[in-house]
């Protein structure tokens, strides 16, 4: 019963992280553009402008809800409450630290909301439903511009996805020769565990520079925000969307920026793994400090992604549709293809070499 108590409160905790970080990654991309364009951005509601989020969602509050008279009026409803909650339970399987407390018995050990053997699978399937919600949003709007766009989404889906679920596969690979804790290998504290010799970044970098790429994909970023782009499409598949609805959908993009920057600190980076670990011997210190230490570095990588996915915004031009479609059938799925082989053969390599030696 204390564990469902403890779950509980982690999952609020999460929620409004993500909540908190989805309206802040928008002050901050109004403040990085307006850096890099020698604009002062917003500084006028409170200190810094930090209360401008506030402002918006007030603002937006207070708008009228106008839904088009031909629209399919229940689905056009549902579009953006299937977007943002798939954003919302992504986190359920990512690991924030790894302590020994009465609250983190039940989970390996990990300070995470569910610690699911089919961890990455589970993550892999719930950003693949986040697609229905922009398809929906387009078709439901009886428009021809949401429908192109709703249309562009689903085929960009399907051109990244392959080749970010064979980045994911060689993570996979490399987990399951270097980890040899109890939990399964596609569990993604298995997946953390397994970087602690070295970070999967220097191990497989091909496979990081796809899955990030995936990633601005997968958030309809720029350069691959080719289902709103408003030169083309007016909004996109949110053109006909308004006050709260459309607050939704732009709260889905920025916590899918979130849970992106997440995944790949999660997959490539060691998550909650600090430098020179066992030299200052973070182990013996007291539980409180572990979580500290896990959470801080965990953070410290997820914010700089944020702000990588920010910075690529405002320096990279929008790609043309033909262009995506070319990255990611002849370019990033041949190259995944090859990685995940090279990768294949590492790990075999490398399991014949220890198995010989024992």
């Amino acid at each position: 019963m204390a564990y469902v108590g403890y779950s509980l409160i982690l999952i609020l905790l999460v929620l409004a992280f993500l909540i908190l970080g989805a309206a802040y990654s928008v002050w901050l991309e109004r403040k990085v553009s307006a850096r890099m364009q020698q604009r002062k951005g917003p500084n006028r509601v409170g200190p810094f402008g930090l209360l401008q989020p506030l402002a918006d969602v007030l603002k937006l509050l207070i708008k009228e809800d106008i839904v088009p008279s031909a629209a399919d009026k229940p689905t056009h409803f549902i579009a953006p409450v299937i977007a943002v909650t798939v954003a919302l339970i992504t986190l359920a399987v990512t690991p924030f630290a790894k302590v020994a407390m009465p609250f983190t018995e039940g989970t390996g050990g990990w300070l995470v909301i569910a610690n699911v053997n089919i961890g990455i699978l589970y993550v892999l399937a719930v950003t693949s439903i986040s697609v229905y919600g922009v398809t929906l949003a387009g078709w439901s709007s009886n428009s021809k511009y949401p429908l192109l766009g709703g249309l562009r989404s689903s085929a960009q889906m399907i051109s990244y996805e392959l080749a970010m679920g064979l980045a994911v596969v060689s993570v996979v690979l490399l987990t399951n020769a270097r980890f040899s804790g109890e939990s399964g290998y596609l569990t993604p504290g298995a997946i953390v565990e397994a970087q602690r010799g070295a970070w999967n970044i220097f191990v497989n970098p091909i496979g990081f520079f796809v899955f990030v790429v995936c990633a601005f994909a997968e958030a309809n970023r720029a350069p691959f925000d080719l289902v709103e782009a408003e030169q083309e499409l007016v909004g996109g598949f949110h053109t006909e969307y308004s006050s709260m609805k459309f607050a939704l959908f732009f709260l889905a993009e920025y916590i899918h920026i979130i849970v992106g920057s997440t995944m790949i600190t999660t997959l490539f980076l060691g998550g909650y793994l600090g430098p020179f670990e066992g030299l200052i011997g973070v182990a013996a210190w007291p539980a409180w400090a572990q979580v500290l230490w896990g959470l801080g570095w965990f953070s410290v990588k997820t914010v700089f992604f944020v702000f990588t996915f920010v910075w690529v915004r405002w320096t990279l031009p929008r790609f043309k549709y033909n262009q995506l479609m070319d990255f990611g059938w002849k370019r990033f799925l041949p190259i995944s293809l090859a990685n995940l082989m090279i990768i294949a053969a590492g790990v075999a390599l490398y399991i014949a070499y220890f198995s010989g030696q024992a």
